[in-house]
């Protein structure tokens, strides 16, 4: 028994690309043609071969991928534009990339993928004739549902990162503004932690009242706040941050703020000394008062 189908569009570059895929398979007693037919291009597929689930199989996945590669990516400006059409070019270009950025990610792969999948594959069981654009436009509903939520997850990203840059701008003004109250400052990062030295290797108290929190923002960066807080109130002229563990969004955040005035270290005595008590499981901002932390 011969199964068919014909494939129609006039997108020259999905034609190449469908044609290369179909004569490129492993499969036996598939046979293809191209011809214009009044309005289309059409690709016509024969196959006569008898494991009618393999070919359907390796034709839905053929059919995929051509839907991902050369429509999601309008889709998503469609969504954007028609869902966000009050950002700015600029800002629904960042939101395009954080979309695509989230789309590549394996488990968004999968559920796309699924979702036009199925699709196809129960499209071509029942048809001989698929015109691609309205195949796309018209019968993978779910597929669409996901790329919006998807577009509307981006959108938040999007906020949460420009109120966050917003924020980061306004603090380096008021930095760059201020003269300096203190001269060199140590911030010991220790798992999420943060103490602060001063320059003779004495803690200095984290202002940690809610009421005199002046330069907190709305966005939660970890439970350091309350350093950053007295970081922008004693305004130290040097901040040497050293980082017993890895680098993250709160260091991240005290490098924008206080630029050029800050140094990451990690191997100096008091990097030693925290990543000594860590291996040990103490807690050493406990038990540092000043002299036993050899000076630099």
């Amino acid at each position: 028994m011969i199964k068919s189908l014909c494939i129609k569009t006039n997108n020259n570059k999905i034609i190449n690309y469908l044609l290369n895929k179909l004569e490129n398979i492993d499969i036996d007693n598939l046979y293809l043609s191209k011809k214009k037919f009044k309005i289309y291009e059409n690709i016509i597929i024969h196959y006569t071969g008898e494991n009618y689930n393999s070919y359907s199989n390796i034709l839905s996945e053929i059919l995929t991928d051509t839907i991902i590669n050369f429509y999601e990516k309008s889709i998503l400006k469609n969504i954007i534009n028609s869902n966000y059409f009050y950002f700015t070019d600029i800002e629904k270009k960042k939101i395009l990339d954080i979309c695509l950025t989230d789309l590549s990610e394996p488990q968004e792969t999968a559920i796309k993928r699924n979702h036009i999948y199925l699709s196809v594959l129960n499209y071509i069981i029942d048809n001989k004739s698929l015109v691609l654009d309205g195949f796309v436009n018209f019968r993978i509903k779910n597929y669409f549902v996901f790329l919006d939520e998807i577009v509307d997850s981006s959108v938040n990203s999007f906020l949460i990162e420009k109120e966050y840059m917003e924020f980061i701008n306004l603090l380096k003004v008021y930095v760059a503004s201020k003269p300096n109250m203190t001269g060199m400052v140590h911030l010991v990062y220790y798992d999420n932690e943060s103490i602060l030295l001063n320059s003779n290797r004495e803690i200095i108290p984290v202002q940690d009242n809610i009421l005199n929190a002046k330069y907190l923002s709305d966005i939660s960066f970890s439970s350091n706040d309350y350093c950053l807080n007295t970081l922008l109130t004693i305004l130290p002229e040097k901040i040497f941050i050293h980082l017993i563990d890895d680098n993250d969004e709160f260091i991240n955040t005290i490098s924008l703020i206080f630029d050029n005035k800050v140094n990451i270290c990690t191997d100096c005595d008091i990097c030693k000394l925290f990543k000594h008590d860590k291996l040990y499981n103490c807690v050493p901002h406990k038990k540092i008062s000043t002299p036993h932390i050899s000076s630099t």
